[in-house]
């Protein structure tokens, strides 16, 4: 079978699976069988696959029809200007999230060194991407779960910035290793009730565990909030992830714990989507 009669089969299979990005979907994941870019496929439209490439090809868009995302059939993912081993342990990084790291880099333009905290690092796609904009900048990211650590060790490797990063499997309420410029967060904020409503792509592949916040949402911000009052040096700036609705709810904790809001950073859908503030 030619790649065109593969990509085609595949995304008729696809689209009847209510898969929007059928004709995308199918092109990464060839892409990746063959290793070769989409620019080769569309140029080698008549190339014939041989029997293993097929039956690969075969089986990952069987486990993308099922919902599988992506990102984690080819176990990687773009994120900022970089490309970041990804699994299903971690959460899949989004766009939206690329805001924390432009506002950094901005706000941090002008400094000469600083140190810096991800808690709950994940895949280290905020983290390492900071450091890799900046030489002198020096980071430490912790996260609960050692496979996360693991997939972060593989990126600073990957992104030759390990010897500036320490990565630490610890829960945040034992953490108490430094000081900090800055730090960065993006913890579990989903109101345990509303886990349900996500996309069937999102809550029956990406870790639960990053993406369950308590009965309210904020049992792991807290937790954020109150450590990070305690490791972040003063006039420190703290950046945090939140939902849509609970804006109100985090500024007060954050008052309540000797910082000052700066500024609240919208999404691409205009959601509230992260509190800047500073520890006064």
């Amino acid at each position: 079978m030619n790649i065109q009669t593969a990509l085609n089969k595949a995304c008729s299979n696809l689209t009847k699976k209510n898969i929007k990005s059928a004709n995308l979907d199918t092109e990464i994941l060839m892409s990746n069988v063959i290793k070769k870019d989409r620019k080769y496929i569309i140029l080698n439209y008549d190339k014939d696959l041989s029997r293993e490439s097929l039956n690969k090809f075969i089986s990952l868009v069987k486990q993308r029809e099922k919902g599988k995302p992506i990102a984690y059939l080819i176990g990687k993912k773009d994120f900022w200007k970089y490309e970041f081993k990804v699994s299903k342990d971690t959460l899949i990084p989004r766009p939206d999230s690329e805001l924390i790291v432009e506002n950094v880099l901005e706000l941090t333009k002008n400094k000469s060194k600083m140190n810096i905290l991800d808690i709950g690092v994940g895949s280290g796609c905020l983290l390492l991407s900071i450091i890799k904009e900046r030489i002198n900048f020096y980071g430490v990211g912790i996260d609960i779960n050692s496979k996360c650590i693991d997939i972060s060790k593989k990126n600073t490797f990957n992104l030759n910035i390990s010897n500036r990063v320490k990565l630490f499997k610890s829960d945040i309420d034992n953490f108490n290793y430094g000081k900090y410029d800055l730090i960065v967060s993006n913890p579990p904020y989903i109101n345990k009730l509303d886990l349900q409503y996500l996309e069937k792509d999102v809550i029956n592949f990406e870790p639960k565990a990053a993406l369950n916040g308590g009965i309210d949402g904020t049992s792991v911000i807290r937790k954020v909030i109150n450590k990070s009052s305690e490791l972040i040096k003063v006039n420190g700036k703290l950046f945090l992830e939140i939902a849509f609705d609970q804006k109100n709810k985090v500024k007060k904790l954050l008052r309540d714990k000797g910082f000052y809001i700066n500024k609240i950073l919208k999404d691409y859908s205009k959601n509230d989507r992260c509190i800047v503030c500073t520890k006064k």
